[in-house]
């Protein structure tokens, strides 16, 4: 496969985004490249690294970027938190960008732009690693860093829904993901993702992300072809499409359910 850089995967990315176009997504909360090849034969758009959920490290995420470099597919590392360091050295590290749990105000989406952005944008440090292909690709990566990058927020309480469109209104926020789960849990009704309260706040944010023009998204457990159609008729325009954790979770109660009709 021909090699891209990391900015010519972007600007394909950033362009699906800006144009709600529908882009599929695979997800790895184990920590192995080899595991992550394997879903990026699915030629999803990108892959997710949940470092909030997992047991993810810096140098295990490392090996997943490069993995998803070797498909020239996007990686968009989820963070555990708020943490510019992380983000600096992940973003080195050569991710395409970032997806930031529970952002809920303009102040922590102005702190994101600062940290991921360069100056005059923001104030993310220059330097030679990964990213700038060990100075190979640094003039190019650091002029277009900022026009390329990418910046995913998740939207997971209800504050976080009722501020929706002034979290929106920033050019930098290229999409969203909606936390069901999250959401349960800050109206009172933890888990009950069906409940016509979580669904009526997913709906607000599916709805203002059409006004803004941006991408809007969600995970899919147990994705089926009814199940796509059904978010993608309900206004989502990107999909987490299960999860490896998710994957053998399914085929575990699959073959527990074998073992114990042949027993």
């Amino acid at each position: 496969m021909d090699y891209k850089n990391i900015i010519d995967i972007n600007l394909d990315l950033k362009a699906k985004l800006l144009n709600r176009q529908p882009i599929f997504a695979g997800w790895t909360s184990i920590g192995h490249p080899q595991i992550v090849e394997m879903l990026l034969r699915s030629e999803v758009n990108f892959v997710g690294i949940d470092m909030e959920h997992s047991t993810i490290n810096q140098e295990q995420a490392q090996r997943i970027i490069a993995a998803c470099d070797s498909f020239n597919i996007p990686c968009l590392p989820r963070l555990a938190t708020h943490n510019g360091e992380s983000i600096k050295r992940l973003l080195d590290s050569g991710a395409n960008g970032v997806i930031i749990p529970n952002v809920e105000t303009t102040n922590q989406v102005e702190q994101l732009i600062e940290w991921i952005k360069y100056p005059p944008l923001g104030k993310r440090g220059f330097g030679i690693a990964r990213a700038q292909g060990y100075g190979h690709d640094f003039e190019k990566y650091t002029s277009k860093w900022n026009d390329s990058s990418i910046l995913i927020i998740q939207i997971e309480s209800i504050a976080a829904v009722k501020n929706i469109d002034k979290l929106l209104q920033f050019d930098e926020v290229d999409g969203v993901m909606v936390g069901p789960y999250d959401i349960s849990g800050s109206l009172g009704i933890p888990g009950q993702i069906d409940h016509k309260d979580v669904l009526e706040a997913g709906q607000l944010v599916v709805n203002a992300c059409n006004k803004y023009g941006k991408s809007c998204g969600t995970q899919d457990i147990d994705p089926t072809l009814e199940s796509i159609r059904s978010s993608l008729n309900s206004g989502y325009t990107f999909m987490v499409l299960a999860s490896d954790v998710f994957i053998l979770w399914k085929w575990g109660e699959r073959i527990q359910s074998l073992i114990k009709s042949c027993r």
